[in-house]
């Protein structure tokens, strides 16, 4: 038996009885049981644990782990996330009362995707792509109106789209759906979706800083 991490929390009573508490030093992993035989990408599972973390975030903030992350004990965990544990414990101090939403919107133009056969090496095309999603943006009205929102980090997920991804107070989010709202009848051209809670995971990124 195995378990799929779902997230890091502070407390055990954060967890249980939603999910199964894996001590990791002074924090804990969230987890959903899962037998051996049982595929990491079987649909069922995949909504179960959607699930399990929807109710998690309900009950406290944590760090989401990204999906597909398996441990067999506690002293496994240990092993693989020893380095981060002390990281994990000070933003889950700082965000204790806050949740992610994400404002994704359409870029306004795109720069053409470049063709592998271009390139002399896999270093440059990489590059090249790279710096393809970098370029694609948004008008820049809309930009600063939604940088207005909260404390705001912009995501390049792709070259079609970009994420304003919001540092929310638990009792700020619907005030931020508020200004969803009036950002759509501000911008009714520009089409954008605006999801969440979430819980931590841009924000817990340095990749993102």
């Amino acid at each position: 038996m195995r378990a799929v991490v779902i997230g890091v929390h502070l407390r055990r009573e954060d967890i249980e009885p939603v999910a199964e508490a894996i001590p990791l030093g002074e924090l804990f992993l969230s987890g959903a049981a899962v037998a051996d035989d049982q595929p990491l990408g079987d649909r069922d599972l995949v909504l179960r644990v959607a699930q399990m973390r929807a109710s998690l975030l309900e009950r406290a903030t944590f760090i989401a782990i990204r999906y597909g992350f398996a441990v067999r004990s506690s002293e496994e965990a240990m092993a693989k996330c020893a380095p981060q544990i002390e990281r994990w414990r000070r933003l889950l101090a700082l965000h204790r009362d806050n949740v992610e939403m994400t404002l994704k919107v359409a870029v306004a133009s795109t720069r053409p995707r470049p063709e592998r056969q271009a390139f002399a090496s896999g270093a440059d095309y990489l590059r090249a792509l790279h710096e393809a999603t970098r370029a694609a943006d948004v008008d820049p009205r809309f930009r600063e109106a939604a940088s207005r929102l909260g404390n705001c980090r912009w995501v390049h997920r792709d070259g079609r789209s970009l994420e304003c991804v919001l540092l929310v107070a638990r009792d700020g989010v619907e005030r931020v759906r508020a200004a969803g709202e009036q950002l759509k009848r501000d911008f009714p051209e520009i089409p954008f979706l605006l999801s969440g809670p979430w819980p931590l995971e841009v924000f817990a990124d340095d990749d993102h800083k």
